[in-house]
């Protein structure tokens, strides 16, 4: 009886034991399963300092309602001439040019800066190449027309002028302080939707994406590579429309001129390019002073430094500017007077650290004839620092003079001087030749190549100096009127535009 006494004391013991360990586990499995944290709200993760000094949230409504007045919608026109031929057989149309052909206008859209209170607007190159009618549109809907006072294709750039007093304009910062991952918004007119604001972050400095193409051209016809690509890589949405808006820092101070976009579908894929303010605020500088632009020129042939190039040329070092030659003519390279050589590596100018050959062209390309860098070079193990005095383009160091366009071709047509045996079996005194219209907005009038002007306004042509005299007194809106004959059709046509 005792025995049993003691068993059952057991196993009330062990029951009680396991009951209570089961509990003390169960609780501590369920403190682990509900275990909770104090979060901050995701809306106030990103601080600022206001100006008093204070951390307080991230806000842009200050900055996008400061930033927006600045930002113009611009509006770009241009004649084309678009072939009618629906009259004629299928079968005889391509023999028909000229009569049949009519008019009607292109138009293209963007954004632009006002940079200061006087009207000067900075927009891209391609917002206005080619437009014979350029408007702006304020931020308060003001349309006015604008003067485009310079481009340049190499920097995708280009200023307007509008004759308006005391508008409100963004200033330049330096686009060398700005740093990845520093917030920025991205001001323009997306699909022709005003003002619009866009915020990201810059994703990366210095993008050489190839998409700039200056249509420059070398002696033997191959596209000469001037163009200067250094963007600013930032993941705020940028659309077709957004071409020449600001990109701008949280404190309102322009750091770049917005571009292009990368994207497989023409529209915001994650990724925009803007020309950094830097090279903006010199292009801009030239344009309005000279009408062109002054580039200072290494004459150099270079390629980012990488490790299948340092493998290649038996490099010690992994990034920087690489010398591969001078170009087509030594004699007009600053780098070879100086003592640069082929195979040195340009590790620095004026002790700003240069990682790639785009980094060295954008740096060089804020530069003007005349100015002097110092150069430092790794030469095969060797460091040296060499003063260069960057020259033009002709080898000199002289101010470049804007190139005065030939008044007949910025009409889009060639002309040629007739012989004088022709002259005189046609009965005529004085003529000129259209050799060809190409593109020419004279191709609405229904004039036709081969067309020998006698006449502009009445006034008496001899030559294709002539032409281009008259020419260039016209101012935009004047009418012009050129009369004249066809070779094979001796009548008299006369065909009239208006500038």
């Amino acid at each position: 009886m005792k025995r049993f006494g003691s068993i059952l004391l057991a196993a009330v013991l062990g029951s009680v034991i396991t009951i209570v360990a089961s509990q003390w586990l169960a609780k501590e499995q369920r403190g682990v399963r509900i275990e909770h944290v104090n979060g901050v709200p995701t809306s106030q993760v990103a601080y600022q300092v206001n100006e008093q000094g204070q951390m307080v949230p991230l806000d842009f409504t200050g900055t996008a309602e400061s930033v927006t007045k600045a930002v113009v919608h611009i509006r770009s026109t241009q004649e084309r001439t678009v072939r009618d031929n629906s009259q004629i057989p299928e079968q005889f149309r391509y023999f028909f040019e000229g009569p049949g052909e009519s008019q009607g206008p292109r138009q293209s859209t963007g954004s632009g800066v006002l940079i200061n209170k006087n009207g000067y607007i900075v927009t891209n190159n391609h917002v206005v190449d080619g437009a014979e009618i350029v408007h702006v549109t304020l931020y308060d809907n003001r349309e006015l027309r604008a003067e485009v006072i310079g481009t340049d294709a190499d920097t995708d750039l280009a200023v307007i002028k509008i004759n308006e007093k005391d508008l409100p304009y963004l200033s330049f910062v330096n686009s060398d302080d700005s740093k990845v991952g520093q917030w920025v918004l991205a001001v323009g007119n997306p699909f022709n939707l005003n003002s619009t604001v866009t915020a990201g972050i810059i994703s990366a400095k210095g993008r050489n994406i190839n998409i700039i193409n200056s249509g420059n051209r070398g002696g033997n016809g191959e596209a000469a590579r001037t163009a200067i690509e250094s963007f600013i890589q930032t993941d705020a949405a940028i659309n077709p429309g957004n071409s020449g808006g600001a990109l701008v820092d949280l404190t309102g101070g322009l750091l770049g001129i917005n571009t292009a976009i990368a994207s497989p579908t023409g529209s915001y894929s994650g990724y925009g390019f803007a020309v950094p303010s830097n090279i903006v605020s010199k292009i801009t500088e030239d344009l309005i002073a000279f009408g062109t632009v002054q580039r200072g020129w290494l004459g150099i042939e270079v390629r980012s430094v990488d490790s299948n190039l340092a493998k290649e040329e038996g490099l010690d070092i992994n990034e920087g500017a690489y010398i591969a030659g001078y170009g087509k003519d030594e004699n007009k390279s600053a780098a070879k007077a100086a003592g640069l050589k082929p195979g040195d590596v340009v590790t620095k100018i004026d002790g700003a650290i240069i990682k790639s050959s785009a980094a060295l062209i954008e740096y060089v390309g804020r530069k003007r004839p005349g100015d002097k860098i110092e150069v430092t070079v790794d030469r095969g193990g060797k460091i040296l620092v060499i003063p260069v005095i960057l020259k033009n383009r002709e080898g000199n160091t002289s101010t470049v003079k804007r190139e005065e366009k030939i008044e007949a071709a910025a009409l889009g047509f060639e002309l040629e001087n007739v012989e004088a045996k022709l002259l005189k079996r046609l009965d005529l005194e004085q003529g000129v030749r259209v050799k060809s219209l190409d593109n020419s907005k004279l191709k609405r009038t229904g004039m036709r190549d081969g067309f020998i002007i006698t006449h502009i306004d009445d006034l008496p042509v001899k030559s294709v100096e002539d032409v281009n005299k008259i020419i260039k007194k016209k101012k935009a809106g004047d009418l012009i009127t050129f009369a004249g004959i066809y070779e094979d059709y001796p009548r008299e046509y006369i065909y009239a535009l208006r500038m």
